[in-house]
């Protein structure tokens, strides 16, 4: 019950309310601190009036801040004691709640000295809890409906805290009373109750209370019938849902709420009743939540000292194992842990003490809702019921907003390491040793632009692990593998070059010495619908002091990544003025000044991929290819179990761009007919590639070779293949061509034209052949000097 005692005084004078009055907005008021913080206008300068006349802004300018008048409840009403433009500088005062109220109005000067009488004034209040201002109509405070409801929970309050009863039997020294019998409205000390109402016979039938409880069903009272303010010889019968207020039946045969829903007294008492207990067992809820969150806290405070202890204790004999080289250190360890210690527990004791505070609150306004309810006075329960059931909602949702959160971990992320020599003692210091968490994907920062994607992410907010890097990873737009695109730092990075419309699923870990994080929830990214300039320098205006080095993807509009060596991913780009191979190349939107680290000289600007021949790195796609295809070497060399020719699809599919890539032959026996070419995704496995019109193709065995597709053979060509043979395949979208070479001499005419669509590379082969694929090369001669010449 002391938890509702603030529900129960006034916010002017800080007492319990005397004779308090209901405002339109709500809250309540003492009556006669109401009438000390009246202020008077004059009539001529009324909002009303002066809205009317649309004269001058006046010295009572702060009235007009969209007043509410008793009867208006659509005008919002809001305004602050501290925007009165050319008000009286009246200095205003503070009450013991710390709301700031106006002192009532000064007595007049003495007669001699007293000016003309001045014009007729109007009277507003500001409500000091909400800054509401109202204008008083001609009935002042008496319009405003008495709150006989609070009156009653207040009076019960203030009975609760009064002295002990005595019994009323004892005949020396009255004893404190034990209980009370209802049916003999008696109060009996435990000696008397024994002696005088034993629990047999006919009083065996008595009900037995507490005495608080017997006070208070001995002194309630019946219910009050309450009067209209406007008809005070009326009752109240009815109610408008639109004015909120209980109404009597001469208002309605006045008209005054014609047009207004009106609905049984009665009715709507045990609806609201309803909605208010509702109300309160989700608070409840919450309440009880609140209840186990300060377990937790406290638990935590027992484990952080537990922890603490533990970990002195384990400090202080590694120390000392160290004898008088690490004493000097030690002291210096043990104020870092002491400090860890103190943080922490600062930290939940704070938290603790701000949950104590909400949690005393919340009960203190279940109880006063507990009190109202048990209020057999419809009309005053109505009169408080809407506020009472925003508030607890209200205080519900502020306990849905992480408070029940800790903010600070029980454990020591901190370990001593002795291995050290002695000569480096005075780098003695605390050192990580646990993984990094899981990075948290910032969905509010990532988006897609065209054919790139950017991705941003951090460290959990209660992760004290250092951090040394960061790995991002993307699939290939189709489901595939995740490869490495970006390796550093940094906690932002974009990836130019993606397919358009498509779909990309991406991923991020950290890791420091100790080891690699989990993989954070995996993010999917969709790309945009294909424009007519695909490639351009850059994509979006940045300035050029934040100018952001992106990783670049050029090859196709496609992610191509190629599996490299542990702890670094890259693309290689080649041109014929130079190559750079980018090594971690893409750098944060946030970061000033960041270049390329290239081979040569930082390069500071975007490269033009429009000047460059794109080159794809990818591998063998084990998900797509025949059930008796071998694979080894990472997916890059494969071989069948199978006499029967199989095929294997590349993991990329290409739509534009110039891309060549090589097979060489690691095993060849007994003269069998291989093929080398490109295909369709839904290409048939079981068959020698190009036997349908999926499929274009060239099958060679160790003399001669032959283009094929759709089963259709053309170009017999001299010049075979052996053991450790070469064969070149080179796709150009650009002119729509499939050209071959072995062993980097072009093998017959251009094979195939007027190709269009998505091409993925392909092999069939039977368990006589094994072959390795070879990505990321260079045009080959023969080619780069035919397209010289054209």
């Amino acid at each position: 019950m002391e938890e509702m005692e603030e529900e129960l005084k006034c916010p002017v004078c800080g007492s319990f309310y005397r004779e308090p009055i209901i405002l339109p907005c709500s809250h309540n008021l003492c009556q006669a601190c109401a009438r000390n913080i009246l202020v008077q206008t004059p009539d001529s300068e009324s909002p009303q009036s002066r809205r009317a006349s649309g004269s001058a802004v006046s010295d009572y300018d702060y009235l007009d801040l969209d007043k509410m008048s008793l009867y208006s409840e659509a005008d919002s009403g809001y305004g602050s004691y501290g925007g009165f433009a050319s008000a009286p500088t009246t200095p205003c005062q503070k009450s013991p709640n710390g709301v700031r109220v106006f002192p009532p109005a000064a007595p007049p000067p003495p007669a001699a000295l007293a000016p003309p009488p001045p014009p007729p004034r109007n009277a507003c209040l500001t409500c000091p809890q909400c800054h509401r201002s109202l204008v008083l109509d001609e009935r002042g405070l008496r319009g405003f409906p008495r709150n006989r409801l609070l009156e009653g929970v207040i009076d019960r309050y203030q009975q609760g805290r009064a002295a002990a009863l005595r019994c009323q039997l004892c005949e020396k020294a009255p004893k404190e009373a034990a209980v009370m019998c209802e049916q003999c409205d008696v109060f009996y000390c435990e000696p008397c109750r024994l002696r005088c109402h034993p629990p047999r016979g006919p009083l065996a039938k008595h009900r037995l209370v507490p005495p608080a409880q017997g006070r208070v069903s001995r002194r309630l009272s019946p219910r009050k019938i309450s009067t209209c303010t406007d008809h005070e010889l009326e009752n109240h019968s009815m109610y408008c849902v639109q004015c909120k207020s209980p109404v009597c039946y001469q208002c309605l045969e006045e008209g005054k709420h014609s047009s207004h829903e009106v609905k049984a007294l009665g009715a709507m008492w045990k609806l609201h009743k309803s909605q208010l207990s509702q109300a309160l067992n989700g608070l409840s809820d919450r309440a009880k939540e609140a209840k186990e969150f300060l377990v937790q806290l406290r638990n935590m405070v027992q484990q952080i000292q537990e922890n603490s202890v533990e970990f002195e204790a384990c400090l202080v004999a590694q120390c000392d194992a160290l004898i008088d080289a690490l004493n000097r250190r030690k002291a210096q360890l043990l104020s870092r842990v002491n400090k860890e210690h103190e943080h922490k527990l600062k930290v939940v004791r704070d938290q603790i003490s701000h949950c104590t505070v909400k949690l005393r609150q919340t009960t203190g306004l279940m109880e006063y809702c507990l009190e109202v309810i048990k209020e057999n006075d419809p009309s005053g329960f109505l009169q408080i019921s809407d506020a009472l059931i925003r508030r607890v909602h209200l205080t519900e949702d502020q306990w849905g907003k992480g408070t029940l959160t800790p903010r600070m971990t029980t454990d020591f992320d901190l370990n001593l390491d002795n291995g050290p020599l002695l000569q480096s003692i005075h780098q003695l210091d605390f050192v990580q040793m646990k993984v990094p968490a899981p990075p948290i994907l910032q969905l509010e920062e990532c988006c897609t632009h065209n054919n790139s994607a950017t991705l941003s992410w951090k460290q959990p907010p209660l992760s004290t692990v250092q951090v040394e890097g960061y790995i991002l990873e993307l699939d290939d737009g189709n489901g595939g593998q995740f490869r490495e695109v970006y390796v550093g730092k940094e906690t932002m990075c974009t990836v130019d070059g993606l397919h358009f419309n498509s779909t990309y699923s991406a991923r991020v870990k950290a890791f420091n010495k100790t080891g690699v994080s989990p993989y954070s929830k995996t993010l999917v990214l969709q790309t945009s619908e294909e424009t007519q300039s695909e490639e351009q320098t850059l994509p979006f205006p940045v300035p050029l002091e934040r100018l952001q080095l992106r990783r670049m993807s050029p090859f196709s509009s496609t992610l191509n990544l190629q599996p490299s060596f542990p702890g670094r991913s890259y693309f290689e780009l080649r041109s014929s003025a130079h190559q750079l191979s980018l090594h971690s190349s893409l750098q944060s939107l946030n970061s000033a000044g960041c270049n390329f680290e290239t081979q040569g000289t930082p390069y500071s600007q975007l490269v033009d991929i429009k000047k460059m021949v794109a080159v794809a790195w990818f591998s063998f796609d084990p998900a797509s290819a025949h059930a008796d295809i071998i694979f080894s070497n990472d997916n890059l060399t494969v071989t069948c179990n199978s006499y029967d020719d199989r095929v294997v699809l590349g993991k990329t599919g290409f739509s534009k761009g110039l891309h060549y890539w090589e097979l060489s032959i690691d095993r060849y026996d007994n003269h069998p007919d291989p093929a080398f070419g490109v295909a369709r995704i839904d290409v048939l496995k079981d068959a020698m590639l190009g036997k349908d019109d999926k499929a274009w193709a060239m099958y060679v065995d160790n003399n001669r070779s032959w283009f094929m597709h759709n089963n259709s053979h053309t170009n017999r060509t001299e010049g075979g293949i052996t053991k450790g043979a070469t064969v070149g395949v080179l796709l150009d979208l650009t002119r729509r061509t499939l050209t071959f070479s072995i062993n980097e001499d072009q093998q017959g005419p251009v094979a195939f034209e007027n190709l269009e669509g998505l091409f993925f590379p392909a092999v069939s082969l039977n368990r006589n052949v094994q072959v390795t694929l070879h990505t990321g090369l260079p045009v080959p001669e023969f080619y780069a000097s035919r397209s010289a010449m054209q």
